[in-house]
């Protein structure tokens, strides 16, 4: 560590975050974030009930007439498994679940899928991506050296998963999405996976086919045209009710015999390697830092208890050989072309034509308006 290296004293991350602050208590900028956050977000007891209340019956009033109230993209993963057990079994929602195959789910995760759906009764619609498509970008985003290589797997699945909805005429998606678990996420990690222009640039350069069928969002259609002219809105129940990991995985063990994971993430081989491997040994992310640190500011995890567990490996040496093998395999790569290019230099994603300027103007505008509507909530009491 350099003798620059700093860690939060209250959570866990630190300077691997290049962008990260401190305050002169030695709390960091993720928590100072989450603190905010979780004030206008987060709402784990009884108030997120009465919250979540309206929230429902608007769900199920423009689901009125239709085949299902909403629709609930299903990865196998804890966040979506547990959303669809709370979804059907608690708020009584008529669920199309939507499972997009880019070809790298875990056998646990297809299992869990299917109990999932069976046990909850549940309809599911699996849409499967174009492998060579899916395997020509992601080859793509390796090749030009960036840090997010979930960008085509995370861009298509929000696209196929609106795609059906419309298709549908189905006006609410469920979201996994909550701050209990996924809090903390630095950005200086990665990039913003709805990137379109950003997406089709680094295929430009570096891929070999075109995407003739893989799914995809414009910036317009995601943040206008969805929500504001098709009325699609994106709901997050798991921010009302109380969501804690580990009670969450024993109940999903106990009502739909639900088999976890060993890591988070665990039901996609790509992001598990990407994660476990590609990030820490190219970028020095350790996304267990970030994990951990959502966790210990929801009052999940002692910070003494993360700290043990980074410091442990993030793979033995048998789980690694294997995983490996599996991606260069898949990837149609060899073990030297994986080692050339993860000794290649690193590239930030802005060396590539993007439209991060309409993102950073979106979130502003999203902060104006929103600490504007609390402070005329504060000034009517």
């Amino acid at each position: 560590m350099s003798d620059d290296y700093r860690i939060c004293v209250r959570c866990v991350m630190d300077t691997s975050d290049p962008e990260i602050e401190f305050d002169d208590a030695g709390v960091c900028s993720h928590c100072a974030t989450f603190d905010r956050q979780a004030r206008s977000e987060w709402h784990p007891g009884e108030d997120g009930r009465r919250l979540l209340e309206p929230i429902v019956a608007a769900i199920k009033s423009k689901g009125r007439g239709r085949e299902y109230d909403c629709v609930i993209g299903l990865s196998g993963g804890i966040d979506s498994s547990y959303l669809a057990l709370i979804a059907r079994k608690e708020l009584n929602l008529r669920l199309l679940a939507v499972h997009v195959d880019s070809g790298w789910n875990s056998e646990l995760a297809v299992g869990n899928i299917e109990r999932i759906c069976r046990r909850l009764g549940i309809d599911l619609h699996t849409h499967v991506l174009n492998w060579e498509e899916v395997r020509d970008l992601q080859l793509a985003f390796l090749t030009a050296g960036v840090a997010n290589l979930d960008v085509p797997q995370d861009h298509a699945f929000t696209a196929a998963l609106y795609r059906e909805a419309a298709n549908h005429g189905i006006r609410t998606l469920l979201s996994g999405g909550n701050v209990a678990t996924e809090s903390v996420l630095p950005r200086a990690w990665g990039y913003i996976a709805m990137d379109r222009r950003h997406l089709r640039a680094i295929h430009r350069e570096y891929g070999a086919r075109p995407l003739t069928t893989f799914p995809t969002l414009s910036f317009f259609e995601y943040y206008f045209y969805l929500p504001g002219i098709a009325r699609i809105r994106s709901v997050r129940p798991l921010n009302y009710v109380p969501y804690q990991r580990e009670a969450a995985i024993e109940r999903l063990r106990r009502e739909v015999d639900f088999r976890p994971y060993e890591t988070k993430h665990g039901e996609s081989r790509f992001t598990k390697f990407f994660q476990n491997y590609y990030l820490p040994q190219r970028f020095g992310f350790d996304k267990r830092r970030a994990h951990f640190a959502s966790l210990i500011l929801s009052g999940q995890m002692k910070r003494e208890n993360a700290l043990e567990q980074l410091a442990e490996p993030l793979y033995t040496e048998t789980e690694l050989r294997e995983d490996r093998r599996f991606f260069v395999k898949k990837l149609g790569l060899s073990d030297a072309r994986l080692d050339e290019l993860m000794a290649q230099p690193l590239r930030d994603h802005r060396a590539f034509a993007s439209n991060e300027h309409l993102f950073n103007a979106k979130d502003r505008i999203k902060r104006v308006l929103t600490g504007t509507l609390r402070r005329v909530r504060n000034e009517r009491g």
